[in-house]
């Protein structure tokens, strides 16, 4: 076969077409590549090379209004790797268990972390001791991709006394970064308020993370290590300023001594700012720190005075005595008596009312309402419960503020039990389940009734007040007040002479202070508890304010299945708001 001459050059020029398109082609992708591309390569390239290591920020320091430390940051440590895939993981962390201990725990964690976050260090240990440390440093060649890092760890000075309310904090999980935390930007292994204080501001005490950046090879070995750009380090947080006064919170705690449990919230009626709150007993925010050793947390889970259970803000229990004065303020608003007044059946020991004798713990007479206040007298108040009504106690109780919350800056607190019509009563038992003699149960503080100590406590502040209550504020912020009732000016002087007297002649005459008067309210209730000798165990109450004719501090004080009453609680109460005041005293404080 020939080709004819013009068929050769056709084809050649075709053939050199094909190859200039082919490499013009080439020529485009490499402009392509090389210059137009540059940046987006060079940024791959360096991303591959190198790993940013996040530098962890500062919490805000939180102090109480005397400047006192609450919460702070020392150094800790904390030690992480450098891991590609989840198998490579799992052979370092097999490796380091050949020298230090690594529970399979803390390795099932580690590998979690690497999930959630395959582009950061994957944290080991996140608190780690400092022999630890040491120990690793000694065999830092054999992990050429471990990250030893010096980072601030939370502090709590005064451990436990403080757990009530400044909570703790603890790492970000899976559900915190699926919820995003209000655009805050979180990302796996940093750290996060979990309960109290910490929690409720965690905005205002989280600082900014940082970022330096090491080099490393293909095998993900770290090969060098740059030195922390000034524009990328970590900024800590602002301080955060309380109304704590540290020093009241320790006296508070402490007359819990080893044995009491229960709870103690102290107010400036004036402002509603929390001079001190505890629960008892708590337990210490420092244990919780890098992850709650499992050993802690099951004494904690299993222990039978429920230190994990906040009994100032969380704890429901029937006020007993201590909501008498709600009982008189109801009556003495509706004008159904008056302070003077005299209810007709003489204290005998009791009153039948109906089929059912309800009893009163003293034979006291007859006795004006100022007077069945100083005595605590049962059976003036279920005559009392009686003329005022079911539904008007109900609707005076909810106008008081038993039905919600008090409003604290904490997220523990819960509301309260009190309720607001009488169906209540017809969906809890039936519309022919209850009587009536339900009212002589609620106006002494029992029965369906049961309230947070926090929310005793910021009834109270009204009464040291005009008849307006402060919204309890743990951190600084703009006061609140509320009017919760209105007497006249002679109701008001007498029944704050007749809470004085509770304590000058009444049931609380054990708790007097020299050189100021204290007034307040005793109160006993039921538990359904028994000791060890069969006798039933008390829920045992004080709230009172000092000095009577100028309060500066309202302290309510519950204890939990108590042998005793409400009067030795009153002690207890005195020796808080003498502190508080730099009085002593008149009494030694019964044992108890």
């Amino acid at each position: 076969m020939s080709f004819h001459p013009n068929d050769i050059r056709r084809r050649g020029i075709e053939a050199s077409v094909i190859i200039l398109a082919v490499m013009l082609f080439l020529l485009g992708g490499f402009f392509r590549g090389q210059v137009l591309q540059y940046q987006k390569y060079a940024t791959q390239s360096e991303t591959n090379r190198m790993r940013e290591i996040p530098l962890p920020a500062a919490r805000g320091v939180i102090y109480d209004r005397n400047g006192q430390v609450i919460a702070d940051n020392v150094v800790g440590y904390s030690v992480s790797v450098l891991a590609l895939r989840e198998d490579s993981l799992r052979a370092i962390l097999t490796r380091l268990g050949e020298v230090i201990t690594i529970s399979p725990n803390h390795a099932e964690q580690a590998v979690r972390r690497l999930r959630r976050a395959p582009g950061r260090p994957t944290v080991i240990i996140a608190d780690a001791a400092f022999d630890v440390v040491s120990v690793l440093e000694e065999h830092r060649s054999q992990f050429p991709g471990l990250i030893i890092q010096s980072a601030p760890r939370r502090f709590y000075p005064d451990g436990q006394i403080v757990s009530a309310f400044v909570g703790y904090t603890g790492e970000v999980s899976e559900n915190d970064l699926a919820r995003a935390q209000d655009s805050l930007d979180y990302k796996a292994g940093q750290q996060i308020g979990r309960q109290g204080l910490e929690k409720e501001y965690e905005a205002v005490l989280r600082g900014t993370e940082g970022s330096q950046f090491v080099e490393v090879d293909a095998r993900g070995r770290i090969v060098r290590q740059t030195a922390a750009r000034a524009d990328l380090a970590p900024v800590s947080a602002k301080p955060l300023y309380t109304n704590i006064d540290m020093d009241l919170q320790r006296v508070a705690a402490g007359v819990f001594g080893d044995t009491l449990q229960g709870g103690v919230v102290a107010l400036d009626p004036r402002t509603g700012a929390v001079l001190a709150l505890v629960s008892a007993p708590g337990w210490d925010g420092n244990r919780f720190v890098g992850g709650i050793p499992a050993q802690y947390w099951d004494s904690l889970r299993t222990d039978p005075r429920k230190p994990l259970y906040n009994k100032a803000l969380q704890g429901e229990y029937p006020p007993g005595s201590t909501f008498k004065i709600a009982t008189a303020i109801t009556a003495l608003e509706g004008n159904v008596v008056t302070m003077t007044e005299h209810m007709p059946q003489t204290c005998n020991g009791g009153l039948q009312y109906g089929s059912r004798y309800f009893h009163c713990d003293g034979k006291h007479g007859s006795l004006s309402l100022a007077e069945a206040i100083a005595k605590s007298c049962n059976t003036y108040f279920y005559q009392l419960g009686i003329k005022v009504g079911l539904t008007r106690l109900l609707a005076g109780g909810v106008n008081l503020g038993f039905k919600d919350r008090a409003g604290i800056d904490l997220p523990e607190e819960r509301a309260p039990l009190w309720p607001a019509t009488t169906s209540y009563f017809d969906r809890r038992y039936g519309k022919s389940g209850w009587t009536s003699s339900v009212v002589l149960n609620l106006a002494i503080g029992q029965g369906e009734n049961a309230q947070t100590i926090l929310n005793m406590a910021r009834f109270y502040t009204a009464l040291a007040t005009d008849g307006t209550e402060a919204r309890p504020e743990v951190v600084k912020r703009a006061p609140e007040r509320k009017r919760l009732f209105k007497l006249n000016d002679q109701q008001f002087t007498q029944l704050r002479a007749a809470l004085a007297n509770v304590v000058e002649t009444g049931t609380a005459a054990r708790a007097k202070i020299e050189g100021v008067v204290l007034a307040g309210k005793t109160g006993t209730a039921q538990s359904r508890k028994y000791g060890p000798n069969g006798k039933e165990l008390n829920f045992s109450w004080f709230v009172g304010f000092a000095p009577a004719d100028d309060p500066k501090i309202v302290v309510a004080m519950m204890l939990e299945y108590v042998p005793f009453q409400g009067a030795t609680t009153a002690t207890l109460v005195s020796k808080i708001i003498g502190s508080y005041l730099h009085v002593t005293p008149k009494v030694d404080i019964v044992p108890y």
